[in-house]
């Protein structure tokens, strides 16, 4: 029951492709990234939606990862620490890539603080009803783990 009461603390966060990719696969600051949801630091949110994109981003030829790898990377470094949200309302915000709405869509369905990403589509919104969309670094700012 303490950790229910804890979860509301902290930041409810949802982690677009590029962000999350950037963090798992590349050497450099974002992977502290990796380390704050691992360490439970705020909840990781993500839905059906993301974790298909996820996966078909990993796909990619230039990651060289194969179906094992790919595999280990959900079960092993994303499942465990994150929480699904069934997203039921879907956003239509941004027209010049739509793919990028179910990170909206989520992030409204399970009430989160932060979008983290790396994408222009969604950087240029800035916020969106009240969910701040920030830069991997400017996240860690936010949080105090700068």
């Amino acid at each position: 029951m303490q950790f229910v009461g804890q979860e509301r603390k902290l930041k409810r966060v949802v982690i677009d492709t590029n962000a999350l990719i950037s963090s798992l696969l590349f050497k450099g600051p974002s992977n502290k990234l990796v380390y704050l949801w691992q360490k439970k630091k705020f909840v990781f949110l993500i839905s059906k939606q993301i974790l298909g994109e996820y996966i078909r981003v990993l796909n990619y030829p230039k990651f060289h990862l194969n179906e094992e790898e790919i595999e280990e990377i959900i079960k092993e470094e994303l499942l465990p620490f994150v929480q699904v949200v069934t997203v039921k309302k879907f956003v239509s915000i941004i027209k010049v890539d739509p793919a990028d709405n179910i990170f909206l869509s989520t992030a409204l369905t399970g009430r989160a603080k932060f979008i983290v990403s790396g994408d222009r589509h969604l950087l240029k919104l800035r916020e969106y009803q009240g969910i701040r969309i920030l830069k991997i670094k400017d996240f860690y700012l936010k949080i105090n783990y700068g």
